[in-house]
């Protein structure tokens, strides 16, 4: 018999994301923050290829992305909506670590292996960050599928892309639960 974890299966099952713009002060220190990396990594990854790597981005990195975004917005000609959108997860962040899929050249694991293991890293990630009891949210937007924000803002190789970026903090309000899917409409069940 499996020895069960119930005190897991319990927190996944109450899992909940909380919105970045609601994440404050404290954040984890680095010390803090290195068994939440650790546990990121701890991904299944076919053919030990470690086909991601991280970007811990502190607040003083922050404005810096901030620019970067207006200064893209202007270069895509992105109207006023879509330019907030770009820079304000910047903007209100503290901390975020930024989850880099960065796939290797391999016969044996293709290439959406190596992605979806860089999406397993970012759950990893998200899941850690909260069982640590810290306040966490897994973003894209724009700023996260423009090559020249890539390379310029956080030095992405021409072959990477961003899988999530993780916004860290402290909960500073308490959000609703929202509606989960449905599991039997999700679910077929194959016996034979």
């Amino acid at each position: 018999m499996p020895a069960p974890k119930p005190e897991v299966l319990d927190f996944l099952l109450h899992r909940r994301s909380r919105p970045a713009k609601t994440l404050g002060l404290p954040v984890p220190s680095p010390d803090q923050l290195q068994p939440i990396l650790t546990a990121a990594l701890r991904t299944p990854d076919h053919g030990k290829l470690e086909p991601w790597r991280l970007i811990v981005l502190a607040r003083g990195a922050m404005g810096r992305l901030v620019r970067l975004a207006e200064t893209r917005a202007d270069a895509l000609g992105l109207d006023d909506e879509r330019r907030a959108k770009g820079r304000s997860q910047f903007e209100a962040s503290h901390l975020a670590v930024v989850v880099v899929a960065s796939p290797k050249p391999s016969d044996k694991v293709p290439a959406i292996e190596q992605t979806l293991s860089a999406g397993a890293a970012c759950l990893g990630l998200l899941n850690a960050a909260e069982a640590a009891g810290w306040g966490a949210n897994w973003l894209t937007g724009w700023p996260a599928h423009d090559r020249a924000f890539l390379r310029e803002g956080l030095g992405l190789e021409d072959h990477e892309f961003v899988a999530g970026i993780v916004h860290i903090g402290t909960e500073t309000i308490a959000p609703p639960d929202r509606p989960r899917p449905d599991v039997a409409s999700l679910v077929k069940w194959v016996s034979e």
